[in-house]
């Protein structure tokens, strides 16, 4: 390294870093308009968090609403379990990446992750499209620009009253939501 860089600040080295990756992704030739606007994130590896079984009064409070279902780090892991039985995994995947993005506080993570739930979830012929209206998706593109935590909030409420009123109810007749309560 060159004595000048050296005697810079740390972080101003980041940020040169940083402005750095978003030009060079912007001289690359994008796949789509979307590629313009946010940088793809780099992704740590997250180690899995050990699950504790909940007792059977706890799975029976899950009843009461989609809430306590997916505050609680079991009833979250049985509900996705539970979709991916019904091959609809995406819906829980986007609202749990939408929380996700909530926490970001990083405005670069944030566009990026917003940028990576939107091609995932929300664009036509996505990968693990999620079922919701034209409207929103215009809406949460518009969003997107922003690059604000609350950008996805229509699409997850959208998602989130599907989960409610169609895979709720069938989860809680499941066979795994049935053996909990035992």
């Amino acid at each position: 390294m060159c004595k000048g860089l050296a005697a810079l600040p740390q972080t101003c080295l980041e940020r040169a870093k940083e402005i750095k990756t978003k030009l060079g992704t912007l001289l690359q030739k994008p796949e789509n308009a979307i590629d313009l606007i946010i940088p793809y994130p780099d992704k740590p590896e997250k180690k899995p968090e050990k699950l504790q079984k909940p007792s059977p009064d706890e799975a029976l409070r899950w009843r009461e609403s989609l809430d306590k279902v997916l505050t609680n780090s079991y009833g979250l892991a049985a509900f996705r379990s539970f979709l991916r039985s019904e091959y609809s995994e995406e819906n829980i995947e986007f609202w749990m990446a939408c929380e996700d993005l909530k926490k970001t506080k990083s405005p670069v993570k944030m566009a990026a992750k917003a940028k990576k739930i939107y091609e995932d979830f929300i664009q036509t012929e996505a990968p693990k499209e999620v079922n919701i209206d034209h409207f929103t998706k215009d809406v949460t593109l518009r969003n997107l620009i922003s690059g604000s935590p609350t950008t996805f909030d229509l699409a997850q409420k959208r998602v989130y009253a599907l989960m409610e009123k169609d895979s709720f109810g069938r989860f809680l007749r499941s066979d795994l939501y049935q053996e909990l309560v035992k």
